[in-house]
């Protein structure tokens, strides 16, 4: 597949969406999932010194205090809203806050998860698709849907048999707005100023889950279908 420039605007939030070659699965336990959460978490940052992978190699002592330095002395190039991480794809509602955020953000997190997955399963080539896809929000509405959707994924895929699964899905972003499983890269005031309580946001999460299974209203707003 042939790169496209996609230009992302400062300020601007953006559905982002890409899948593995082939649809074949690349998170093939919690090590590989917990991978690339960690990933996440370091490449939000501008003007990195080290790559992930040194970085990960570090005694935890070391690490801690980069972190800790990274929190308080850097910048994020991206605000994580909302993702997902599913068996062979990858959802993020992303707010680029740096210029090109966005696109050096996804540079780094495939690029290196790719390093990671092609060594631990004895494998060359490319992990992604050549291109992710993307989708500005324009409203309010939009914002809230694709969030809805997003959560949603795990359901509407059949990942989870039932919504009793949803908040106990450990790789994405929901259990951050119920307060179940809460990751430091997740900027949830946005989406979360709009609902009084986590109940409300759970009722409005929830209360179309069956509709979107069907993928009927929705379709024109999602990233991955064929």
């Amino acid at each position: 597949m042939p790169y496209r420039f996609v230009p992302f605007a400062t300020d601007q939030t953006y559905h982002i969406f890409n899948r593995s070659v082939a649809r074949q699965p690349i998170f093939l336990n919690s090590k590989y999932y917990g991978r690339m959460l960690d990933t996440i978490n370091y490449y939000r940052f501008d003007t990195l010194r080290l790559r992930f992978s040194h970085y990960h190699r570090l005694p935890p002592k070391q690490k801690y205090t980069f972190m800790q330095e990274l929190e308080s002395s850097h910048v994020n190039i991206v605000d994580v809203l909302a993702f997902c991480l599913m068996p062979n794809h990858v959802h993020f509602l992303l707010r680029q806050t740096a210029e090109n955020g966005i696109s050096g953000f996804m540079r780094n997190i495939q690029n290196s998860y790719a390093k990671y997955f092609n060594t631990k399963t004895k494998r060359s080539g490319a992990v992604f698709q050549a291109m992710f896809k993307s989708v500005r929000m324009e409203s309010e509405e939009q914002l809230l849907h694709v969030s809805r959707y997003i959560h949603l994924n795990p359901f509407t895929s059949f990942v989870i048999k039932d919504m009793s699964g949803l908040e106990e899905y450990a790789w994405s972003s929901y259990g951050s707005y119920t307060k179940n499983q809460v990751y430091p890269f997740v900027t949830t005031d946005l989406i979360q100023s709009h609902f009084s309580s986590i109940e409300e946001l759970q009722s409005f999460t929830t209360n179309q889950a069956d509709y979107q299974r069907a993928l009927a209203e929705i379709k024109h707003l999602t990233l991955d279908n064929p």
